[in-house]
């Protein structure tokens, strides 16, 4: 169930996004978790990646999945991570492949929204 205690009103698809990226990052134990919808209304769900070879953040997994998938953009994006704010670098990322002005909703492990970024 998503946490709305931080006073942050989700629409469903959006709420959406939100339990796809808690549940990713649970069953991986990974640093964070998130998830994007891309314009024609696919969901992708990642985690943090972190090899030795090999470090990918759950947002630039997500990013890297909706354009191998042929995805022309975005709509939302959610990064579930303890920092408390999206890393510039997935920003970045967002906004090189979607333009700017995509919602980056940034929240706690459990799913609480408490900050809204735009890409």
């Amino acid at each position: 169930m998503t946490d709305l205690s931080a006073g942050t009103d989700l629409s469903a698809e959006d709420a959406k996004l939100v339990t796809l990226a808690r549940a990713t990052r649970a069953r991986t134990g990974a640093a964070e978790g998130a998830a994007v919808r891309d314009t024609d209304g696919r969901t992708y769900a990642a985690a943090t990646v972190a090899l030795p070879s090999l470090a990918v953040s759950a947002v630039g997994v997500c990013v890297a999945m909706a354009v191998a998938s042929g995805s022309k953009g975005l709509e939302a994006v959610v990064v579930l991570t303890e920092a408390g704010e999206a890393a510039e670098t997935d920003l970045a990322a967002v906004r090189e492949f979607a333009g700017a002005g995509v919602p980056v909703l940034v929240g706690d492990p459990r799913g609480t929204i408490g900050a809204t970024a735009n890409s």
